[in-house]
């Protein structure tokens, strides 16, 4: 997108804003004006859109600029921006449903009138105050939740842990422990300590192994430079295995060169071997346990247009197509999908991330929801189609929205177990 583009798309969505937050304050205003508060309240709502128009600045900035590290405050503002932008959405919708109501009911009292030759004047309905408080009441659920997410919730990472069993899975490999995370997106961390936390976290799990499947930045391979150190820390008798996201290569930035682009991909390359990440492009790597061996294939990502299809299985398998029980890396599940699937080398395990479970939506025992499941059919946990397993993990980072709300940063412990 063009600078001139952008710099249209900015002002009309200011506009919207405005016009928004106009009619918005306009539905509360007589709320306000009857409160003996009201001086704080017409600060406190001054205040509040000036922070989120702050947050959108940001957006804006990072947007454009695309730095290599992002701070706490700005991360804050940013997600207070969305925070308030869905309060204002619910309260539009509240506010629109009644004042159609009103204009019908209005509509209705002319006609009446006119029917019955009645020549009083008719006024039109006042707003209704529980029409109000409602919608500050129904708004004040997910403003809540997202401050929570801006705050503690991107952090607040959980452990899934899973059992699946396989009746080619050798004899040796019965109890091995895959240690899967996905989507790191360095560049959006603004607390060190949180991310040592996560890594602590990730090693308690006393994994075989580590698979790692992609999107370990969001531009700029520097930026994982300051947790190097951090991720170095990964241990595993197996080692740690990586592959490609979609975002790994440089693409929503803007380079100077073709060769200035080139060589942010061999730093991420070289990023990866200094933290003890083992990249599988396009590869495959044989583990063994005394007569035993299973194989852990990598492949760069591959997903729907205009996503990168850089993914080859044929490649990722050679040499090592006859191995018994093979576990895939594909950053986007949608690879899994339309080519796993139906490829004629069976993969019996697929990890897969991307779709972040959009860092929003419901995630309970027995129940999930989140929008994301109406773009990707495979979205989050564990999918199975025949004997060929698919899961795809939450995501330990986050991207965009600063926060995560009811879909938590995931730490997957898989434990791989022989049929009897």
């Amino acid at each position: 997108m063009s600078t001139r583009n952008i710099s249209i798309s900015i002002i009309w969505t200011l506009l919207v804003l405005l016009v928004m937050d106009a009619y918005v304050y306009s539905a509360l205003r007589k709320s306000i004006q009857k409160s003996k508060w009201k001086t704080f309240l017409n600060v406190a709502y001054v205040v509040s859109v000036l922070l989120s128009y702050i947050g959108f600045y940001y957006l804006y900035y990072y947007f454009t600029v695309k730095p290599l590290q992002v701070e706490l405050a700005p991360n804050l503002a940013i997600g207070f921006f969305f925070s308030l932008i869905v309060v204002k959405i619910l309260l539009l919708l509240f506010f629109l449903f009644e004042d159609v109501f009103r204009f019908l009911e209005h509509i209705f009292n002319v006609l009446r009138s006119f029917i019955r030759a009645d020549k009083k004047s008719i006024s039109r309905p006042g707003r209704r105050g529980f029409i109000r408080q409602a919608g500050l009441i129904f708004a004040g659920i997910p403003f809540t939740s997202m401050l929570y997410g801006i705050t503690k919730g991107k952090y607040d990472f959980r452990v899934k842990k899973v059992k699946l069993a396989f009746d080619n899975l050798p004899k040796a490999f019965d109890g091995f422990k895959i240690l899967h995370i996905s989507d790191i997106h360095s560049g959006s961390f603004d607390s060190r300590e949180a991310i040592m936390d996560g890594i602590k976290l990730i090693n308690q799990q006393e994994a075989d192994v580590v698979l790692f499947t992609g999107d370990l930045v969001n531009n700029d391979s520097r930026e994982i430079i300051p947790f190097i150190e951090d991720f170095k820390t990964l241990k595993a008798p197996y080692g740690v295995y990586s592959v490609l996201g979609n975002h790994d290569y440089g693409d929503y930035k803007k380079w100077d060169s073709v060769q200035a682009k080139q060589e942010n991909m061999e730093l991420l390359y070289q990023y990866q071997k200094e933290m003890g990440f083992q990249l599988l492009n396009n590869e495959n790597s044989i583990l063994t346990k005394g007569e035993d061996v299973i194989g852990i294939y990598g492949v760069e990502n591959w997903g729907n247009l205009p996503f990168p299809q850089k993914g080859d299985l044929d490649k990722a398998l050679s040499g090592s197509e006859d191995v018994d029980f093979k576990v895939l890396l594909s950053h986007d599940p949608t690879h899994w999908d339309k080519k796993v699937v139906s490829h004629p080398v069976h993969f019996d395990l697929t990890l897969s991330g991307h779709t972040h479970g959009m860092q929003f939506g419901v995630d309970i025992p027995g129940f999930k929801w989140s929008p994301i499941k109406y773009i990707y059919p495979q979205w989050a946990g564990l999918y199975a189609k025949g004997k060929q397993y698919l899961y795809v993990n939450r995501g330990f980072g986050f991207l965009g929205f600063p926060g995560r709300v009811g879909i938590w940063p995931e730490i997957t412990s898989i434990e791989l177990t022989r049929k009897m």
